[in-house]
C-alpha cells in the first residue's frame, strides 16, 4: 500500500487517526448536551437539537475545534468538561507500535491536528503521543482548519517538508482532499476511526482498519 522508500516525512491526524474518536463523539454527542441541559434547565431531547444543530452550522470551520469559542457560546468550560471525562480518551491499539517503528525507521513524524491546544494539552498527557513526534502543528497555530487548502501552503511556508515524499493519514475526507490538491502523493484514510461505531466502506482514499496493515516499516534511504 506504501512505497516507505519515498516517504521522507509522515503527517498523522490524531483524533480518529492515532486516538479512538469515540472519545469526541461521546464527548460531543452525550456530555456536553448533557451539561447544557443541566444549566439551562430544558429537556434532554431539546438540548441534543441545540447542540447538535449549533455545532453542524460550523462544521469544517475553525471554530468548530475551537474550545475557546464553544466555552463562550454555549457559557460552558469546555476544557473542564473534557477533563472530567479524559479517562475515556485512548489510543487505536496499534497505534503505538506504529508509532515506534516509524521513530526507528528514522523518519519525520509530524503530528498535525485541528485540535484546540486546550484539548490537545489533556490528550497528550493522557497517551504520552509527544514522546514518538518531533513536531506538533495545530490549526489554530496557523490561523486555518486543514480543510482549507491554504493550510498546506501554510504548514510549508512555516516548516520545510516535500509534499511529493510526504505521507498523510487523516480519518476525514475533505482534509486528504485538501492535502491531494497540495501535491502530497501518499494518503491514506482509516476504515475505523471511532471503535463504537461500525466499519466504513465508502472510503474515498487507500483505507486500514490499524496500523499493523502498513507494517514493516524499512530504515529511511
Amino acid at each position: 500500500m506504501i512505497d516507505w522508500h519515498s516517504v521522507d516525512t509522515v503527517l498523522l491526524d490524531m483524533d480518529g487517526t492515532l486516538l479512538d474518536l469515540s472519545f469526541d463523539n461521546w464527548f460531543w454527542q452525550r456530555h456536553v448536551p448533557e451539561a447544557y441541559a443541566r444549566q439551562l434547565g430544558l429537556p434532554q431531547q431539546e438540548a441534543d437539537r441545540i447542540i447538535h444543530d449549533w455545532i453542524a452550522s460550523h462544521q469544517g470551520t475553525l471554530n468548530w475545534y475551537c474550545l475557546d469559542y464553544w466555552s463562550e457560546e454555549l457559557r460552558l468550560d469546555i476544557t473542564a468538561l473534557k477533563r472530567e471525562i479524559s479517562h475515556l480518551i485512548c489510543m487505536h491499539p496499534s497505534t503505538q507500535r506504529f508509532l515506534e517503528s516509524l521513530q526507528e525507521s528514522g523518519r519525520e513524524v509530524w503530528l498535525v491536528t485541528n485540535a484546540h491546544q486546550g484539548g490537545l494539552d489533556i490528550k497528550l498527557e493522557k497517551t504520552g503521543l509527544g514522546q514518538w513526534v518531533q513536531r506538533i502543528i495545530t490549526s489554530h497555530e496557523l490561523a486555518l482548519p486543514k480543510e482549507d487548502d491554504a493550510f498546506w501552503q501554510r504548514l510549508a511556508d512555516h516548516w520545510h517538508y516535500e509534499p511529493s515524499r510526504s505521507l498523510l493519514i487523516d480519518d476525514t475526507a475533505t482534509v486528504l482532499d485538501s492535502a491531494a490538491r497540495h501535491g502530497i502523493s501518499h494518503l491514506i484514510t482509516m476504515r475505523r476511526p471511532d471503535s463504537r461505531a461500525p466499519r466504513r466502506e465508502a472510503v474515498s482514499y487507500p483505507a486500514i482498519d490499524h496500523f499493523d496493515e502498513i507494517l514493516p516499516i524499512p530504515p529511511r534511504d
